[in-house]
């Protein structure tokens, strides 16, 4: 599969949001949807996930409840 290269106004490589979020994962830290908008302004953290799950990487995702609302949220890391 082709990687997607962006170019940033100064004409330099930028990473991929999917990237950004691979390496932050690959860093040891697990990631929720609300730390995946604030961090990488990442709307659907859950479409990333799905790709980097294509490039053949094993994400752990564990479903977590808010002890405040009572409502879950994925979080996932890297396995």
């Amino acid at each position: 599969m082709a990687r997607k290269i962006n170019i940033n106004e100064n004409g330099t490589h930028c990473k991929t949001q999917k990237d950004r979020i691979l390496d932050y994962l690959m860093e040891g830290h697990s990631l929720t949807p609300l730390e995946a908008l604030n961090l990488f302004g990442c709307f659907r953290l859950g479409a990333r996930i799905a790709d980097i799950k294509g490039e053949g990487y094993l994400i752990r995702t564990d479903r977590v409840k808010d002890p405040r609302t009572g409502k879950y949220y994925a979080s996932y890391s890297l396995v």
